[in-house]
């Protein structure tokens, strides 16, 4: 499937590989786990109004984003809500493995 095709059959396609893109370059690895980790498990899930709140919330200060999420600052109103739930809950962070000791 080429990607004139993709986009015919989600319009959706190029603002889900750009708001992927800069999930996962924020510019601090603890910034890139949380908002990439997030994106990575929603995004896919999201319609036009969910992408839009995402794209508003992308704009915000990434310190503020993680203060949010982790609870140390209030949720502004506009971004108050499910997905913010869901943010908080922290469950989608790649965690690496740890090696096992011989």
């Amino acid at each position: 499937m080429n990607t004139e095709t993709q986009t015919q059959d989600d319009p959706l396609a190029a603002r889900r590989r750009r708001l992927k893109f800069r999930s996962w370059h924020r510019g601090t690895k603890e910034a890139d786990l949380l908002i990439g980790g997030f994106c990575d498990r929603h995004l896919n899930s999201w319609g036009e109004d969910m992408i839009a709140w995402y794209e508003s919330l992308l704009e915000e200060q990434d310190v503020d984003i993680m203060a949010w999420a982790i609870g140390t600052q209030p949720v502004p109103e506009r971004f108050q809500g499910a997905a913010m739930d869901a943010m908080k809950v922290l469950d989608y962070i790649p965690m690496p493995e740890k090696s096992a000791k011989t």
